[in-house]
């Protein structure tokens, strides 16, 4: 759904300046309002390999690493769905999304400006959010972080972006344990809301069960099943017509007969009774004189506590204990990061909305504090951070230090980690385009192999450089040309193609002739001019998308049986 567009017609939304446009991000923390079809935000961005840290895989398969990506959200959410190679991996595949975004307190931070207008704020996490959305798997969530500055208008955004249907919960984390003198009113918590991709498939994991939970499992009678506590074989009735085939007598190895007490039945009939009997599931006490009792066995995955709204310090940490953590990992740092997250707190979320080997994500990483702990809990991760200098000083060594098995602290015992794995570093390339006097132009970086492969990022072809060709999207092949397209070289271009391919040609000059030469020569192909029609793919996304989204199936119409409304995109909804 582009930015803006909104599907709550008839139904409560929250609305604010500017909701209709999209917010480019700049380099020192600023932003500019943008209508979302502009090309300065819906290019997808390439993400380029910027180094490897532990063991990781060929680069071919680079989309199944641990990825930190260094680059903002906007962009590096956009290509994850967007690029093919990764696109397979993330687009319905991530089982929980974490956002820690600034709060928006109206304070400014040693490692970021946490004070945005309203509009700016909410507009920021719409588009993210909406990113996000994009990338759960169908029973996967979203647990956004955020404190009462803006959490009512975060809830009817989340409303708007997920559904309120799939609300799940709020939780209350008890940050701070001491009382502050200088507020009419000390806060000691914050929130983390809680949505479903589709609640009705919603997966979420027991917490752990506690000492006193796992005390109350015995085996006084050495069953070899195992420990096991029992429950009364009785229960309450108001329903008179049930005491008769439900209430017989049972007679006790001690010998004496009972019946139900009053107001109850058995919670079977004779034959259940007989059955669990034989079983050696009912247990009548130490000296077999009393009322039966059912066995419930240890199942250790059964076993657990469903998760509540509140969750207090001293179960899952508190600032003191993260900045204590940061502290440790990086001692000569005398300015340590300020709004790190504790490790027991992510450890909850991460072991109640996700398991071994899931797909976790956290496109404001911070101090890597989510990386960390997925990646002790044996799980895949990706995180992504704008600032350089944050990324650089806390979230890479950190995590390198989490491969290396030399970061004693946080939940490193709980879990049992002792090193491994591994990530890879990638940067959200520059954009493709350059700007001036209005006019906008190629980038100087675009030029020949870097050009093909930014072109078939931007029309959805998986990019094979195979020269001429440098893509393809099902029966269609791509050839990005640095320079003009001449007769010629549509001729050679075509006599190369495979029986049953098409040809999409895309060249930074094309010869007028060009275009319906290739159509006559393999019907369904088409030549397009670079920038101008790149740029013009981006006013009609939803078709685009649509045509990006799948490889063009064999019997795909040819382009003039195109919908006029999407002209610029006939060629690529035929293949081309």
């Amino acid at each position: 759904m582009p930015p803006g567009t909104s599907t709550n017609r008839g139904r409560l939304e929250l609305t604010w300046t500017n909701k209709d446009k999209a917010l480019l991000p700049h380099e020192d923390g600023t932003y500019e309002w943008l209508p979302p079809k502009d090309h300065r935000v819906a290019e997808v961005r390439l993400l380029r390999d910027a180094g490897t840290v532990g063991d990781v895989r060929p680069d071919e398969q680079r989309a199944k690493d641990n990825l930190l990506i260094r680059g903002d959200a906007l962009y590096g959410l956009a290509s994850l769905a967007a690029l093919p190679e990764f696109n397979d991996e993330y687009v319905g595949k991530v089982a929980l999304a974490y956002l820690d975004p600034p709060f928006n307190t109206q304070q400014s931070f040693a490692h970021y400006d946490d004070a945005l207008e309203h509009s700016v704020w909410l507009t920021m996490m719409r588009d993210r959010l909406e990113q996000v959305e994009r990338l759960l798997a169908p029973t996967g969530s979203a647990w956004v972080h955020c404190d009462d500055y803006e959490q009512h208008r975060l809830r009817a955004v989340m409303d708007e972006v997920f559904g309120p249907e799939n609300f799940v919960a709020t939780i209350v984390w008890q940050k701070l344990y001491a009382r502050k003198s200088n507020t009419p009113v000390s806060s000691s918590h914050d929130f983390i809301h809680v949505y479903a991709s589709d609640l009705r498939r919603f997966r979420r994991n027991l917490q752990p069960p506690t000492p006193a939970q796992l005390a109350r499992y015995k085996n006084p009678d050495a069953d070899p099943r195992g420990p096991w506590q029992s429950v009364s074989f009785s229960v309450r009735t108001d329903d008179p017509g049930r005491r008769g085939e439900y209430r017989y007598p049972i007679a006790l190895p001690s010998g004496r007969t009972v019946r139900p007490p009053a107001g109850r039945h058995w919670n079977g009939k004779r034959d259940r009774y007989e059955r669990l009997l034989a079983e050696g599931r009912l247990w009548f006490g130490r000296d077999g004189d009393s009322l039966p009792r059912l066995k419930d066995f240890l199942r250790p995955e059964e076993v657990g506590l469903v998760p509540i709204t509140w969750w207090p310090r001293t179960e899952v940490g508190d600032n003191d204990e993260s900045k204590s953590e940061i502290q440790a990992l990086f001692p000569e740092i005398g300015d340590p990061f300020q709004t790190p997250k504790p490790e027991r707190l992510l450890q909850r979320i991460v072991h109640v909305a996700s398991n071994p080997g899931d797909i976790v994500l956290d496109c404001f990483l911070g101090s890597g504090t989510t990386a960390a702990v997925a990646h002790k809990m044996a799980r895949r991760w990706v995180g992504v951070e704008w600032s350089r200098s944050t990324l650089d000083d806390y979230a890479a060594p950190r995590l390198a230090k989490v491969v290396a098995g030399e970061d004693p602290g946080g939940v490193t015992e709980a879990v049992g980690w002792r090193g491994g794995g591994g990530f890879r570093v990638v940067d959200v390339a520059p954009s493709l385009y350059a700007t001036e006097d209005s006019a906008v132009y190629l980038a100087e970086w675009a030029t020949n192999g870097a050009l093909s492969e930014a072109v078939a990022a931007q029309l959805g072809f998986a990019y094979e450089p195979d020269p001429p060709f440098s893509g393809r999207r099902g029966r269609v092949r791509l050839a990005v040309l640095d320079g003009h397209a001449t007769e010629a070289i549509a001729r050679d271009l075509a006599g190369q193609l495979a029986p049953g391919e098409r040809l999409g040609l895309w060249a930074t000059s094309l010869d007028p002739a060009v275009p319906a030469l290739l159509a006559k020569l393999r019907s369904g192909s088409a030549a397009r001019a670079i920038p101008e029609d790149v740029l013009l793919a981006y006013a009609t996304p939803q078709a685009w998308r649509a045509a990006v989204a799948r490889p063009a199936p064999d019997d795909e119409a040819p382009p003039e049986a195109a919908d006029a409304g999407d002209a610029p995109l006939a060629a690529e909804a035929a293949g081309a």
